[in-house]
């Protein structure tokens, strides 16, 4: 992946003005991010779409996805009110080209094989893409750092020049609760890191120091992710860029019991509860219950008739955070998954485009 950042500051003091007081806080920046990634992967899995898909339909595929584009994050510092919400606008470009492939080298049969391309849309044809988005994101840290939020909401049009028949809408709200147990814990490193980058905050030179505190640490987590797609006429949604849910992707566990993308829709909900505390030295607890469905129309997402799964492991702490996870999942009707995997936010984020 080739990544450039780009931040635009305030003007230095013009001669002869006299040097503002220093203030300790960091003020927020608008932050451009200009990138190209191409990831290609030879074992992805597809159990068929919607809710009703079943284990035994499992099949596999090869998928190789390019996007090239760029996103912004323009904080909203003009009224007091909203800085005290941490409030930025964020915008995004990206031109996405997927190819997919056969795979005969497994024990389930390749995706060809099993399902056609009105049972996988997209399956057929992968034409290239222009991928709009716009959103609003809010991070206040309240109740004297007892609590932390970091609600956003998203608007994302999937355009198909050369074939709109694959063309869809999508938002998305994702709403993450973070309580601190004792009111010290770092929130992580800044979003508006690069994908080599984990300093803490804009400014700093340095990441944290990869050691651990001998204080406590502890945070409660709580999210709820709501995702729906929306087409036109006899428009679709590709197979492959359809929210998943099962298994552990990109470090970011969802039903984790399930195999990975067990689950996959053009609409999604997930609810997940998270525990995590120090326990002695660089080591830690955790525990994470999970509830979710997908679903292949909009009216049939509802908090009714959840898939759910639990987990739980050890993790080893880095500059106050957990950085390595090891955990054995269960709780599903399909069986346990044991899941290693690594913190992502310790490279960063904002400049890292999500593949589906």
């Amino acid at each position: 992946m080739v990544s450039i950042q780009v931040v635009t500051a305030p003007s230095s003091t013009k001669p002869g003005e006299k040097k503002a007081k220093p203030k300790l806080a960091i003020h927020p920046y608008t932050v451009f991010n200009l990138y190209a990634q191409s990831i290609s992967l030879n074992k992805l899995f597809f159990f068929g779409e919607g809710p009703d898909s079943t284990a035994a339909g499992r099949s596999v595929f090869g998928m190789t996805e390019t996007i090239v584009g760029g996103d912004v994050i323009k904080p909203v510092t003009e009224w007091p009110v909203i800085i005290k919400l941490n409030l930025s606008l964020v915008g995004e470009i990206n031109g996405r080209f997927a190819d997919l492939r056969g795979n005969h080298g497994e024990s389930s049969l390749s995706i060809e094989q099993v399902y056609t391309e009105a049972m996988a849309p997209g399956l057929a044809n992968q034409p290239g893409f222009i991928q709009l988005g716009e959103g609003v994101r809010i991070k206040p840290v309240l109740f004297d750092d007892y609590l932390q939020l970091n609600y956003l909401a998203t608007f994302q049009q999937f355009i198909a020049p050369s074939d709109s028949h694959y063309s869809f809408l999508r938002w998305t709200v994702d709403l993450g609760h973070n309580f601190n147990l004792y009111g010290h814990t770092q929130s992580g490193p800044r979003d508006t890191n690069g994908p080599n980058e984990c300093a803490p905050a804009l400014g700093a030179e340095k990441c944290a120091p990869v050691s651990y505190s001998r204080n406590l640490d502890g945070t409660i987590g709580v999210r709820l992710l709501l995702s729906e797609s929306m087409t036109s006429g006899s428009s679709v949604v590709p197979f492959f860029f359809q929210p998943t849910l099962g298994g552990d992707i990109n470090g970011s566990p969802a039903l984790s019991s399930y195999q990975d993308y067990r689950f996959r829709a053009p609409n999604v909900l997930l609810l997940e509860e998270k525990f995590e505390h120090s326990i002695w030295g660089p080591l830690g607890f955790t525990f994470e219950a999970d509830q979710g469905k997908v679903a292949l129309t909009r009216g049939d997402i509802a908090f009714d008739h959840l898939k759910h799964s639990f987990a739980t492991g050890v993790t080893v702490r880095a500059g106050g955070l957990p950085a390595i996870f090891v955990m054995f999942a269960w709780g599903g009707n399909e069986g346990n998954h044991t899941i290693f995997n690594m913190n992502t936010s310790l490279l960063g984020g904002s400049s890292r485009p999500r593949l589906d």
